[in-house]
């Protein structure tokens, strides 16, 4: 996933020369214009850390009480992660901050993430785009210095506004997500085949983030296939799942695979196209990401009337397995499922939630 040295700079040049940010086919992730906020705002924009006046945040659209914070202990006790630089922003009651990118219409995207909570209050994180909005919850928290997050839309026009707000009022009005890193992905529809009528069924096309990423990149919850951020998946479960790469964690096959980190509160699933009353054989692959997940774990997996219970046991070395069972169509659509019968977190970061690892989902026709 990683582009050349002068592929950067000639990104990093198109972005200035056109005033916007975009997605080239096939190439990495890229920041939105100042997207991860080192850019500081000019000291007579700031008093003490509220942002003062529309364009006081370089690159960005701000409205209402917007904090431009730096990373780290704060005053009162309070603790701020930024894992992905030094300063991040803080979106007060009803605030929000947004930028205008360019994109190809009709292509699907992600936006990528680095966001998390910073009051005990039941936070949201609304992200809006020309026709499609979303709510994602931030009081789970996955990762104790800060989630990665992605949020899948389609494009429905070549130049588009991306809006970060939070909806919330809360009786600290500072009280709100804090937004640290936000880039942008380029996806590719994937297709079934004859010999696998599983969409992106090793899960090469994901989120993968431009950023350091070592937690993973959450995927939220009740996220329908057609935006999902995950492409041909549905996030329908309540809680999150993980999209992990290569780089960071024990993937079994390619690039990526998908951690259910929630037990059966973090399921994937996807539509088939069937034939009723054929018999089809579904294989997949499950084990640990070596993230010091341990423990007696199962993937249970669903396929019309057929249920299959696959237990593992992770001592945390990066094993996986391989299991099949075959099942019968019912109707011309077959929904496939996926979820984690237990509940993990980390040995050595009980604050970390884990779980088992998900990978090369092969569904065939019996001959």
């Amino acid at each position: 996933m990683a582009v050349t040295f002068m592929s950067t700079l000639l990104l990093a040049l198109l972005f200035a020369a056109a005033g916007f940010a975009f997605a080239q086919p096939r190439v990495a992730e890229v920041y939105l214009q100042n997207g991860n906020f080192e850019e500081k705002p000019d000291p007579r924009n700031v008093k003490k850390t509220r942002l003062i006046g529309k364009y006081a945040l370089p690159k960005w659209e701000i409205n209402g009480l917007v904090e431009y914070i730096t990373g780290g202990p704060q005053p009162g006790g309070m603790y701020f992660p930024v894992s992905h630089g030094t300063y991040a922003v803080r979106l007060g009651n009803e605030a929000s901050i947004s930028q205008t990118i360019k994109v190809k219409p009709g292509q699907w995207y992600a936006l990528i993430i680095g966001a998390s909570r910073t009051c005990a209050q039941d936070e949201v994180l609304r992200i809006s785009v020309p026709w499609q909005t979303g709510d994602i919850p931030l009081q789970t928290l996955y990762s104790l210095n800060g989630d990665v997050i992605a949020w899948g839309f389609k494009a429905s026009s070549s130049v588009i506004k991306v809006t970060f707000h939070n909806p919330g009022v809360q009786e600290d009005p500072t009280c709100g997500p804090l937004l640290d890193a936000v880039a942008i992905r380029e996806f590719y529809r994937p297709m079934a085949t004859r010999a696998n009528l599983v969409k992106n069924p090793g899960f090469e096309e994901g989120p993968f983030p431009i950023f350091n990423s070592t937690n993973g990149v959450l995927l939220p919850p009740r996220q329908n296939d057609l935006v999902s951020p995950l492409p041909g998946w549905i996030i329908e479960s309540l809680k999150a799942v993980k999209f992990i790469d290569s780089k960071h964690f024990n993937v079994p096959f390619g690039n990526g695979a998908i951690e259910l980190v929630a037990g059966r509160e973090s399921a994937i699933a996807q539509i088939l196209r069937t034939v009723p009353n054929k018999v089809y054989n579904m294989r997949f692959t499950i084990g640990d990401a070596r993230n010091g997940c341990h423990g007696s774990m199962m993937v249970e997996a669903f396929a019309a009337r057929d249920t299959l219970k696959v237990p593992f046991k992770s001592e945390g070395k990066g094993k996986f397995k391989t299991a099949s069972f075959r099942f019968k169509a019912i109707e011309s659509r077959t929904r496939i499922t996926f979820y984690s019968a237990f509940y993990h977190t980390r040995v050595h970061d009980y604050g970390s939630l884990c779980g088992p690892v998900l990978d090369q989902v092969i569904v065939s026709p019996v001959a």
